[in-house]
């Protein structure tokens, strides 16, 4: 049962040059409880976390912790006050053990330094068993999978023993396994008497693991609901204000000649070997499989980014030599990076630079860029894509995730790719912008464009894929065509129980 309120937004209101981030925004949380924050990228979570962590000052409203005044100016105030967050970006010291990066910023209860490592090495060692988390605690944070580091966050706000957790997209590298790890973690806290606030694109987790729900959109409040009262269509009509009875648009497109070809090939990265398949021009090929399968290293390594150990690329019937991301790029293959803060974006840089800066020579005469040209050409982008933001000269770490993919993608095109690898090309967004590019996708393959989609979300692949390729242990287990997907078949073959059509 969950207790009475001890946090309050009532009103809050945010506007930077040329935007109203936030208009009225208000909830409450109560002991005890979790509490989901939902709305469509762009619709003002992320700014108004900001706030309650310190990290930006409203324009106008309130805040009330425990019947007082809570107005911090720091996220070091608000964890002095007993909120902490989990980022949905890593935020992690790569060079630093997972102790350190534990108690980062805590340090002074250890001691010096050099007292304290040990004693720091221990606590860290007593978090994550406390949470049932395989992690070694003197482990170098570069060392691990994204999905490990993404569980160091979860410890690292457990440590601070803070009443209010911010969880943000706090699923969105984890595997099947680890998402349910994080929910007993999330029920434990809550008997603790802990509360939760929880951002999710995933529908389904709300549903499953939250108490109540806020909706935004465009920055205003929708709606406050108990999570028992309502379904996930309610929730996806409140957040994109219309309703959207098929979230996965299927297009059809003529399935053409073969575009790319991979013969016997393999990588050193994650024992990818044997790998054969091809791909048809206006055939958007899905690939799954678990965390470790190779599936990232594979793509990674057609497009030039990890070096391979055997094989051979085929475009068009011939035979191509890709030993960088720009021999990719010349033979017409580009590649939708799975981790966009940290290598798919500049994120200091402006969305035009951002979006250019693989197509600069086709509009440069001499050494010199024709800006005008430039102008032009991401305009009619922006325009194409429906890309959300003040100016194109506007730095791309301030928009949406939603907008911040639709950018990368952009810059993709502007290549004129022949074959478009795209690597979870819709986490962290929510469900317009994911629809969105849904529809970009196959207006991609209706051009006759080959796609390769890399995604942990069945669904999606279900949804727009013409053909499923199964990964197990850096190799390809089955095949499955669209008439034969089958969530059972395909977890199966995940696993190595092989249901499906081995390929030849």
């Amino acid at each position: 049962m969950n207790g009475k309120t001890i946090f309050q937004v009532e009103n809050i209101s945010k506007s930077f040059p040329g935007v109203q981030a936030l208009k009225n925004v208000g909830f409450n949380l109560r002991r005890g409880e979790v509490h989901a924050l939902i709305g469509e990228n762009g619709a003002g979570k992320s700014t108004l976390m900001k706030i309650m962590l310190g990290m930006q000052p409203p324009s106008a409203g309130t805040m009330v912790l425990y019947g007082k005044t809570y107005a911090p100016k720091a996220p070091a105030e608000a964890l002095a006050q007993g909120i902490s967050m989990i980022h949905q970006e890593i935020s992690l010291a790569p060079l630093m053990t997972v102790a350190e990066n534990i108690y980062m910023g805590n340090e002074r209860r250890f001691g010096k330094f050099w007292d304290g490592a040990g004693a720091k090495r221990k606590a860290a060692a007593e978090i994550l068993s406390k949470l049932g988390l395989d992690i070694s605690p003197g482990e170098e944070v570069s060392r691990l999978p994204i999905s490990k580091m993404q569980l160091v966050e979860i410890a690292r706000a457990v440590s601070c023993d803070s009443n209010i957790i911010i969880m943000d997209e706090p699923t969105s590298s984890l595997t099947e396994a680890e998402v349910e790890k994080l929910f007993e973690i999330i029920r434990a806290l809550k008997a603790e008497g802990k509360s939760i606030i929880y951002t999710s694109h995933k529908l389904d987790e709300v549903i499953q693991v939250c108490d109540s729900v806020t909706v935004l959109r465009d920055g205003k409040f929708v709606a406050e609901r108990s999570v028992s009262e309502i379904t996930k269509d309610d929730l996806v009509s409140m957040m994109v204000g219309r309703e959207m009875a098929d979230m996965f648009p299927k297009t059809h497109a003529k399935i053409g000649d073969v575009v790319l070809e991979i013969k016997d090939f393999g990588c050193s990265n994650a024992g990818v070997q044997d790998i054969n398949f091809a791909l048809r021009r206006g055939e958007i090929l899905g690939f799954c499989g678990l965390v470790g399968a190779g599936r990232t290293e594979l793509v990674q390594a057609i497009f030039g980014l990890d070096k391979t150990k055997c094989g051979r690329v085929l475009m068009d019937g011939n035979e191509v030599t890709i030993k960088s991301s720009r021999d990719a790029i010349t033979n017409r293959i580009s590649l939708l990076t799975e981790d966009r803060r940290g290598n798919g974006i500049i994120s200091g840089l402006s969305v035009k630079v951002n979006m250019t800066v693989t197509c600069l020579d086709d509009m440069s005469k001499s050494g010199f860029i024709n800006f005008k040209q430039e102008m032009d050409i991401v305009n009619n982008m922006v325009n194409t894509l429906s890309i959300k933001c003040p100016s194109n000269d506007g730095i791309i770490s301030l928009l949406s995730g939603g907008n911040q993919q639709k950018v990368i993608l952009g810059k993709w095109l502007l290549t004129n790719p022949e074959v478009l690898i795209l690597d979870e090309p819709t986490r962290g967004i929510d469900v317009g912008a994911k629809a969105e590019i849904y529809k970009l996708i196959g207006r991609m393959a209706q051009e006759g464009k080959g796609i390769i989609i890399v995604s942990s979300e069945l669904p999606e692949l279900f949804g727009i894929c013409d053909r499923i390729l199964v990964m197990h242990q850096g190799k390809i287990a089955a095949e499955y065509g669209r008439d034969e997907f089958d969530e059972n078949k395909v977890m199966h073959s995940a696993f190595g129980i092989n249901e499906g059509k081995e390929l030849s």
